[in-house]
């Protein structure tokens, strides 16, 4: 069943979908789309989403096989022919409405053990919108009976006008492979450059939870609790990818390689019961 959520502001709007892996359908601040944006009664996969939930896990699980305490898990490989499994499970499945009102909605989903995903764990999403912010909040917690690896993040499309230039701070890049795994850590200082000619698919480490993204007609501001972000574009497409996530990508999989550990990777383990949050604003002002 088709369900939609509206919070208005004076300047800022958005739509959510339930349903659609408690995606953002859209975010517009009056009639200018600050994410990739589509009403939410015609919008009809979450792969269209102006944002979505990244829950237990961001970006890929290489090949598709999780390992953990000793133990392969094979996983759904769920993003057409490539062999991975990608951005967890929460963006594929329908969440309940908690409580709704025109300025704050909260959504909780919860997950039994699957053929995606070997634990079970809760999670919930808060959004509050405010006249020039609208305000996120992720939270998980291991319903498990062992100690089980998650990571929260969320992956929002900017849209990319004329003028788009995006600017953040970091300390180190994860190069890809041609698979789309990392494959080694570089020095890098982040981003400071306009995004039409800009190719990039990446995850930044060290990053200070502040980026700004900027056109003729709005200026951006991201902040978020964690400390790694995850960019994608290229010049062919009309979107920026700009993902603050806890983990590098494949993070799971890479623990123990070369004396790589959970903290240097990013990876929170939970214990039974134990819970995980982390929050993501994004605030909107006109040029």
């Amino acid at each position: 069943m088709t369900t939609t959520l509206s919070l208005r502001g004076n300047q800022l709007r958005c739509d959510i979908r339930p349903d659609l892996g408690g995606c953002l359908a859209g975010l517009w601040w009056g009639d200018v789309p600050v994410l990739r944006s589509t009403p939410a009664q015609a919008l009809t996969t979450v792969r269209q989403a102006g944002c979505y939930p990244l829950v237990p896990y961001s970006n890929r699980v290489g090949q598709a096989q999780l390992k953990w305490a000793g133990t392969s898990h094979p996983l759904v490989q769920n993003n057409a022919a490539e062999p991975h499994a990608i951005h967890g499970v929460g963006w594929q499945r329908p969440w309940e409405v908690l409580e709704a009102d025109a300025q704050f909605a909260l959504l909780s989903y919860e997950h039994k053990p699957d053929a995606s995903w070997p634990f079970a764990f809760d999670t919930s999403q808060a959004f509050r919108l405010h006249d020039d912010e609208l305000e996120l909040t992720l939270s998980i917690t291991n319903q498990s009976p062992q100690a089980a690896p998650v990571g929260l993040g969320w992956h929002p499309y900017f849209v990319k006008r004329p003028g788009s230039h995006l600017r953040f701070a970091a300390s180190g890049r994860w190069e890809m492979g041609a698979d789309k795994l990392p494959t080694q850590r570089l020095p890098s200082t982040g981003l400071d450059q306009a995004c039409a000619a800009l190719d990039v698919d990446h995850c930044f480490d060290g990053w200070n939870g502040q980026a700004v993204l900027s056109d003729a007609e709005l200026r951006i501001r991201l902040a978020s609790s964690l400390n790694r972000l995850v960019v994608f574009t290229h010049p062919t497409r009309d979107t920026v990818a700009v993902e603050p996530v806890s983990h590098v990508n494949n993070a799971v999989n890479l623990l123990g390689q070369a004396g790589m550990t959970a903290e240097a990777l990013g990876l929170t383990v939970l214990l039974p019961g134990t819970s995980m949050s982390a929050t993501m604003a994004i605030r909107v002002e006109a040029v």
